[in-house]
């Protein structure tokens, strides 16, 4: 049976070995988070800011350099034992179950909640809703190969679950800048109907472009076929015969890029 002790779990090995890079100080993670900070900073621009599951305390400390009032916490104590000295008081050891000291304009959760068991993980979404209302969230819904993974799942599971404490997925917020999946939930209070026209908006202009997109493919796909055809038989190349053709498909490639 696998320990669960987060203390055992989460120890100087784990961040050596169980992050892909080593989760360290160093350039590669400082980068990252202040590309994070940055995102955040100007596209959401928030007063007060929880990273929950804060780690190393890199997030808190990008924040802060660009005058975001920013706390942290984390289940590891050899985490918040590696955070930088100068932000050491805004970061402290903690479950992202535990009640939380006060309200927040924004609650970061960056990979954590698929560290905890199934209950335990729909708790802390439930806890972390009551102290804020927007929620930057990713979790990964494939990697099960971690061994401190125990509750990977599919984007929908955990909207589903925003969505029982009232959260919503600000359709219009790209959140791709953290992970491919990650989203941002935003508490809403407007009627069920004006909540599925924004989503009905959303999916509609996802569908057409991913309609156009594989159109045009099987479009360029038909006329490659013809110029490999048009090859074989073209004993001669000229600028009129298989060369032109292949002239003229470059040009619409280009043009159809700008």
């Amino acid at each position: 049976m696998i320990d669960s002790d987060p203390q055992t779990l989460y120890d100087a090995y784990y961040y050596a070995h169980g992050c892909g890079e080593p989760y360290q100080r160093s350039e590669v993670w400082l980068n990252l988070f202040g590309a994070f900070a940055d995102q955040i900073k100007t596209e959401i621009n928030p007063g007060s800011v929880l990273d929950a599951g804060c780690a190393m305390g890199f997030l808190v400390e990008a924040l802060r350099n660009r005058g975001v009032e920013a706390w942290g916490f984390d289940i590891s104590t050899y985490a918040i034992g590696q955070v930088e000295p100068k932000i050491a008081q805004y970061c402290w050891v903690g479950s992202v179950t535990d009640p939380l000291p006060r309200k927040y304009d924004l609650i970061v959760s960056i990979e954590v909640l698929e560290h905890l068991p199934k209950d335990e993980s729909e708790k802390a979404l439930g806890n972390l809703c009551s102290f804020s209302d927007d929620i930057l969230f990713s979790s990964t819904p494939f990697d099960f190969k971690e061994i401190s993974h125990f509750n990977v799942q599919p984007v929908e599971y955990w909207a589903e679950l925003f969505a029982r404490q009232g959260f919503y997925r600000d359709v219009d917020f790209d959140a791709s800048f953290i992970t491919p999946w990650a989203a941002r939930f935003r508490k809403k209070d407007e009627p069920v109907h004006r909540i599925v026209r924004d989503y009905e908006r959303k999916f509609w202009l996802l569908w057409k472009e991913n309609t156009d997109l594989r159109e045009l493919t099987l479009e360029m796909r038909a006329e490659l076929t013809g110029g490999e055809s048009k090859y074989a038989a073209q004993k001669n190349p000229s600028g009129s015969g298989f060369w032109g053709w292949v002239k003229k498909l470059r040009r619409r490639i280009t043009a159809g890029g700008e």
